[in-house]
């Protein structure tokens, strides 16, 4: 039973964090509720920083989960720039601050998301190295992007995920030259396969983007701290003004590791395991984000998911189930890019190895079709390019299981709610 008295903590001020904070007040909590923040912003959005903001077209303050005194405003007691540096699960305390300050908790939520992977090779402290994840990373990087475009300089990106082709995608909009280097043979080869990764690749060709498939980078080179070029593994040399990073990013799990909470496998992600309430192995500990590994019923599997419908139903259903609501999170994951002249949401998990064919519902040429992953007749996920209204029925064609006719199912004259019937 919940009552005023009690404390409630959340470690992590992203997206998760903040609407969780939202939701602990909205569902009628009158505790305290303390959010504690290592960035000195306040919570803001992540997408915009890939997308909108990094191309100039949104401005700073629209990235805010919150206006400022909306903390203030809704008794949250905000720590911005404090780092929570130890959990003690029996005298139920964060310890957090350069001072440690000790605060107790009657229920904890860690979110606190995931960081950049690091480039392990030569030349990384060089100055025109960057990484994108925080608010920061992306106006340093929307200046040098700027920059380049005047100065017809060079961008080479290490990573052809979504952060490394949205990136691509901006730098080409500011008239930079892009070169992108990628250990498979294909962009986003982990998540869509090589069938679908093709269409991002001639996307990309088409807007003067050069690919390096099928080599990693092995030396950043420099000359009195500033990139010079950057060095592959098969002894090629490619110009560079800057570098960017763009190699995944590893959750944040030192603080629940050293609380002795129990972390997921990495076949599942890593991350700190979680059940359908979002609960730790510490029943007072919930997860949220990017930093939990969480089962997926609909998928048959546990699943660590880094993108932001993940943070925005995540954060609010653990502060329900911090509230002993009825709680089960089992949402089919979800994202989406936008990058030229092409938009696109993704529904589901079906990397290479997991399905038997690609179905096509469209006209890929042309990139305005949607694309459907399927197993033994069932469709473990689905991307629709240029096609929108669509995701609510590929949800529920993902969530069902139920075997499809294959032949209908890339009819675009059969419409979609009857194969859901």
């Amino acid at each position: 039973m919940v009552d005023a008295d009690q404390t409630f903590v959340i470690v992590g001020g992203g997206l998760a964090g903040a609407k969780a904070a939202e939701t602990l007040r909205t569902e009628g909590f009158t505790g305290r509720v303390i959010l504690i923040c290592d960035e000195r912003d306040h919570p803001y959005e992540r997408p915009p920083l890939s997308k909108g903001f990094l191309l100039g077209k949104e401005s700073r303050e629209s990235v805010f989960v919150h206006e400022p005194a909306w903390y203030a405003r809704n008794d949250i007691e905000l720590h911005l720039g404090q780092t929570v540096d130890a959990i003690d699960r029996t005298a139920r305390t964060v310890r957090f601050g350069d001072d440690g300050t000790l605060v107790h908790y009657d229920k904890l939520l860690l979110a606190t998301g995931s960081e950049p992977r690091r480039l392990d090779i030569p030349g990384t402290d060089l100055a025109g190295v960057h990484h994108l994840r925080r608010l920061a990373h992306a106006e340093r990087l929307k200046g040098v992007l700027a920059a380049l475009g005047r100065d017809n300089g060079h961008l080479v990106i290490a990573g052809a995920g979504w952060i490394g082709l949205e990136v691509a995608a901006a730098a080409r909009g500011y008239g930079a030259e892009v070169t992108v280097v990628e250990p498979e043979p294909t962009p986003l080869h982990g998540v869509l396969g090589p069938e679908l990764g093709n269409v991002f690749a001639e996307l990309h060709r088409e807007h003067g983007v050069r690919f390096h498939f099928g080599v990693r980078l092995t030396e950043i080179v420099g000359q009195d701290g500033m990139v010079l070029a950057a060095r592959t593994d098969d002894g090629e040399e490619h110009p560079a003004h800057d570098v960017l990073a763009a190699i995944g990013a590893a959750p944040r799990t030192a603080l629940a590791e050293a609380a002795g909470l129990r972390l997921a496998d990495r076949v599942h992600g890593g991350g700190i395991a979680v059940d359908t309430r979002l609960r730790t192995s510490d029943p007072d500990i919930h997860a949220a984000g990017d930093a939990a590994s969480f089962p997926l019923g609909p998928l048959g599997t546990t699943l660590r998911v880094e993108h932001w419908a993940n943070a925005l139903n995540g954060g609010p259903a653990a502060a329900r189930a911090m509230l002993g609501g009825d709680v089960t999170y089992d949402r089919v994951p979800y994202f989406f890019s936008d990058q030229y002249d092409l938009g696109m949401e993704y529904s589901g998990w079906a990397p290479p190895g997991t399905y038997d064919q690609v179905v096509i519902r469209g006209d890929a040429a042309k990139r305005e079709f949607v694309a459907f992953w399927v197993k033994d007749g069932r469709v473990l996920a689905g991307m629709n390019v240029n096609v929108w209204d669509v995701t609510q029925q590929i949800q529920k064609l993902v969530r069902t299981g139920a075997p499809v006719d294959t032949e209908a199912l890339a009819d675009p004259h059969v419409p979609l709610e009857r194969l859901t019937a």
